[in-house]
């Protein structure tokens, strides 16, 4: 008899972010990429966790309506200090602010992650936590950080891949791509509820 074959979906990553592509590819995965047209402002009173769940979902269907018979890869990431919101910093003067204010302090980044079948509607999403603990920084080495590598589009000013992981004393995670952008482990769960293992 002749094997069936199936049809397998596409992977698509709602996201223009080098960081989460790098973290797919080093597991064998190239999806197509589409940066998702939201907005990604929090919301009156709303927690880093509930903004990190919310826009990561929302990236996920802001671009599924044009990949059908898909698995939509989403994710956001928010840190957070004294139970405020720290955004990407976008300019380095920024990042020397908010690097101070982190210095000799507990940081929370909480990463959203949502992957939605698209021809069958099912979603599975997660928000994963990594605390962090920051060295107490001189005004120096910040500025020798953000001169030698500027972190300007990640939550947080700093690259943890790269001479970021200098900055700290310690990391408490399940997971340490959570702190790239994406929690790994829980999406390949999430994958293989979805039949698409990896091995």
């Amino acid at each position: 008899m002749p094997k069936t074959t199936v049809n397998k979906p596409r992977l698509v990553l709602a996201s223009s972010s080098r960081y989460r592509l790098a973290l797919l590819e080093q597991i064998g995965i190239r999806p197509l990429c589409q940066a998702p047209n939201i907005n990604e402002s929090a919301q009156a009173n709303e927690r880093a966790s509930a903004l990190a769940r919310r826009l990561s979902i929302a990236k996920a269907y802001a671009v599924a309506s044009q990949h059908p018979n898909s698995l939509i890869i989403a994710s956001d990431q928010c840190a957070e200090l004294d139970q405020q919101i720290l955004g990407k910093p976008g300019t380095a003067e920024r990042a020397r602010q908010q690097l101070s204010q982190c210095s000799g302090r507990e940081v929370i980044f909480h990463t959203g992650l949502c992957l939605l079948n698209s021809q069958t509607g099912h979603m599975q999403d997660c928000v994963e936590t990594v605390t962090t603990a920051f060295r107490s920084l001189s005004s120096t080495e910040i500025q020798n950080y953000v001169h030698r590598e500027p972190a300007l589009d990640c939550a947080g000013s700093f690259k943890m891949e790269g001479l970021g992981i200098s900055l700290f004393r310690h990391i408490r995670s399940d997971d340490p791509n959570t702190l790239i952008g994406l929690p790994l482990i829980r999406l390949i769960d999430f994958l293989i509820n979805e039949k698409f293992p990896l091995l």
